[in-house]
């Protein structure tokens, strides 16, 4: 009987603002890969700057996946996601190339590698309704305080911010009776259909710090102002996923009169330093990771590049059934 060798994926992931985009380049010309992106904005059409989107002249002819692929308006959720990279995946493949998962989502990144079931609700959605209904008129902190009663694990995961999150794991125990935390954690100890490699590009905090602050600064004088005012000239307002995104909801409450400027720039450089926080302890979390440590390096990056590489060679570079 023919022995099947799982197929082969790269991840690369890591902080805001730590370098992936530029890395993911290096890596796929290496390689021979193709780019999946696992960024919950890059998605969307119209909203280059405030992403941090990559443009076409940076992707050097790699071909790149869950770029510019949707509206504003539409939604993009962690299942759409799976949907959308499974089909990039197949693509890929098909092309006798490897798949290369960059970005920052870390839950987007782990439901993928571990083809996490997130039991979609098929049925009744009244308490869905209710809860959405609940959290415009009281607010979301409020459902994000009952949800640290029943499951205290998934209200330190979940940002009070992401109300649908917290909807989503509030609906599940009233479905279930079960935590969707511990749903999760089973799902994330299931073994992974691909054979893969996981490298977390990270910096000192203090240089990454400062490399957003850069970032923002960059990003104001590219247009984001512009960029923002734009889209609500398309009809975006403030209730979307996609304008409740770094740099889009502080620019937004800008334009509308909330704040000033300069309060929308430090709230985005403070929110953003608090993001890149969290992103590095949810990876510190996941198994079977590679941390590249920038510094050890001395940020040279070709010997970050063959030290990545050393480890692709080892773990992936094996088998003859899948393209490598």
């Amino acid at each position: 009987m023919k022995h099947f060798v799982k197929k082969p994926l790269v991840v690369l992931t890591g902080p805001t603002a730590v370098g992936k985009t530029k890395a993911s380049i290096g890596l796929a010309k290496a390689i021979g890969g193709e780019i999946i992106s696992a960024d919950s904005m890059q998605i969307y059409k119209h909203m280059d700057i405030g992403s941090a989107k990559i443009r076409p002249w940076e992707m050097e002819g790699i071909k790149h996946y869950l770029v510019d692929e949707l509206e504003p308006w539409e939604e993009f959720h962690v299942v759409r996601f799976q949907q959308m990279a499974k089909s990039a995946i197949d693509q890929i493949y098909a092309n006798q190339h490897i798949p290369i998962v960059v970005g920052g989502t870390g839950f987007y990144i782990q439901a993928l590698l571990y083809d996490i079931d997130f039991t979609e609700n098929d049925g009744d959605d009244t308490y869905r309704r209710e809860l959405e209904e609940e959290a415009r008129t009281r607010g979301g902190r409020t459902l994000h305080d009952r949800l640290r009663q029943v499951d205290p694990e998934a209200a330190d995961q979940i940002h009070a911010n992401n109300v649908k999150r917290v909807i989503r794991a509030l609906e599940f125990y009233r479905q279930t009776g079960q935590r969707i935390s511990e749903h999760n954690e089973r799902e994330r100890k299931k073994e992974s259909p691909y054979r893969f490699v996981y490298f977390v590009l990270n910096d000192e905090r203090t240089k990454l710090y400062e490399r957003i602050d850069r970032r923002v600064d960059q990003m104001l004088s590219e247009g984001l102002t512009d960029e923002v005012q734009s889209l609500r000239e398309m009809g975006c307002t403030g209730d979307m996923v996609s304008m409740q995104g770094l740099g889009y909801k502080e620019i937004l409450s800008y334009l509308s009169g909330e704040i000033s400027l300069d309060e929308a720039v430090y709230l985005l450089k403070r929110d953003t330093r608090h993001f890149a926080k969290r992103q590095i302890t949810w990876f510190k979390r996941e198994r079977e990771v590679i941390w590249i440590n920038k510094d050890e390096y001395g940020y040279n990056e070709e010997m970050i590049l063959e030290d990545m590489l050393g480890h692709i060679r080892a773990k992936l570079m094996q088998g003859n059934d899948a393209p490598v």
